[in-house]
């Protein structure tokens, strides 16, 4: 099973599929639902969660810090603890996929996920239980965030060892229609909601989008039960070479590939969270969009739908040119658009926002997206694969995700919301992901049961 893998490059004939992991139409289509629902519900929680954080968390939960400025950091600083708890989960959760299965990780995360962004809807306010209110959140945020550690990396990588290898690109970007799908969800409640009267909103109606969690959990545990484990792991466990401590072979073996991910990740993700949670704090705070509180989500609900179609595009177009020339021509696209992108938003035109988040998000950041669902697990050897992707995935999670929009608007606050600040922490994280793909080896077509990493 340890063969060594040639690396295909754009133009060479794909390989058949490796013996072994031949699978059933019906069991690919169970794979990709059951880790599309749940990327829905991961991505419907911690987006509602973001957009609380830019415009509802301040006032009801840090209103005891005094300034509406030191409230909106308060509530973002939250937002960045969730980030911070994704390493652990994804590290813990990562190795038992690798001990246990895929498929019990799955069903972890997406309860524990789902049960905090419920518990987040029950909470007293601080003027009910004073600094109660903001402990208990930071605490739900924290369940949040270890649910979410391992949720996504397991999605792409039991989706990447069922798919064909031909179709791997295209078939791992399909759980991010999920992605998109409770990313549009959570911003067209958010922009009903941001329609109605500010008072009422304030007083409870900003609980439902939490509540109703509920029914996405029912929904994606039913769904789960029914979908099997992944070729590659029943292949690894049939044939005994399943590792006891997948964490120190990652540590061990797969540095140089966990460094390389963790920079490719940063135009994906920091640019998701820049379209997605900053956005709407630097169109709220742009005196010419004052009375228009629901544009921020109706931008990110028009980047969502767009997404979900280019990221499954994008995804088969690096089955066709190789995930890594795939991902350089993703972040040239975002290094250019940056300045411009936010340069636009600031003239004061609600259609230029609209347009704007629609490209950023649903065309820039997907062409990142689309190869890195394939390029992350086969990077990593099949006996650490999902510690290897979910270690890398959770600690970009940190530094690009959870703290972009607390640094972004601390620049913001500090360049009196220039709109160049943004721009450039933008092109910022597009620039290191540019210079990770000249270091990153070509993956399109590896065997995934291949134990050792893509060098």
């Amino acid at each position: 099973m340890a063969s060594s893998s040639a690396e295909h490059i754009a133009g060479h004939p794909e390989p058949a599929q490796p013996p072994g992991t031949v699978v059933e139409p019906k069991q690919l289509r169970r794979a990709v639902i059951a880790a599309g629902v749940g990327s829905a519900l991961e991505y419907y929680d911690f987006y509602i969660y973001g957009l609380a954080s830019a415009v509802i968390f301040g006032p009801l939960f840090f209103s005891g810090l005094g300034s509406d400025s030191a409230a909106l950091l308060g509530a973002l600083g939250t937002y960045a603890v969730g980030f911070c708890a994704r390493p652990v989960g994804g590290v813990i959760f990562g190795a038992v996929g690798d001990r246990y299965g895929r498929k019990a990780v799955l069903m972890s995360t997406v309860t524990l996920m789902g049960v905090a962004s419920f518990l987040v809807g029950c909470l007293p306010t601080y003027d009910s239980i004073g600094v109660a209110a903001p402990i208990l959140l930071v605490c739900l945020r924290v369940m949040q965030g270890l649910g979410a550690g391992a949720e996504q990396a397991s999605a792409i990588t039991l989706v990447s060892e069922f798919a064909p290898p031909e179709r791997r690109g295209m078939f791992a970007s399909l759980p991010y229609i999920g992605i998109q799908a409770g990313t549009l969800l959570g911003a067209g409640v958010f922009a009903i909601l941001g329609a109605t009267n500010e008072d009422l909103l304030l007083d409870w109606l900003w609980r439902l989008p939490f509540l109703a969690s509920a029914v996405l959990i029912v929904v994606a545990v039913v769904i789960r039960l029914h979908m099997q484990e992944s070729p590659a792991f029943k292949a690894m466990e049939s044939e005994s070479e399943l590792v006891k401590n997948p964490i120190r072979e990652v540590l061990r073996e797969s540095r140089p590939n966990v460094l390389r991910a963790i920079g490719l990740r940063m135009a994906e993700n920091g640019n998701s969270s820049v379209y997605l949670t900053l956005v709407v704090a630097f169109v709220a705070g742009i005196e010419a969009y004052d009375g228009n509180g629901a544009l921020g989500s109706e931008a990110v609900a028009i980047g969502a739908a767009i997404a979900a179609v280019t990221v499954v595009l994008f995804g088969r177009l690096s089955d066709r040119i190789g995930r890594v020339r795939m991902y350089r021509v993703g972040t040239i696209i975002q290094l250019v658009f940056a300045l411009p992108g936010f340069y636009l938003i600031s003239l004061g035109h609600a259609w230029l926002v609209l347009a704007v988040v629609g490209f950023g998000f649903g065309v820039a950041v997907q062409a990142v997206t689309g190869p890195h669902c394939a390029l992350l697990p086969e990077l990593f050897g099949a006996s650490r694969r999902l510690t290897g992707v979910a270690m890398s995935r959770e600690i970009s999670a940190v530094l690009a995700g959870g703290f972009a929009p607390l640094l972004g608007a601390v620049l913001l606050s500090a360049t009196d919301w220039a709109w160049w600040s943004i721009g450039a922490y933008s092109a910022l994280f597009a620039l290191i992901s540019l210079l990770t793909t000249f270091v990153t080896p070509e993956t399109r077509g590896r065997d995934l049961l291949n134990t050792e990493d893509a060098r």
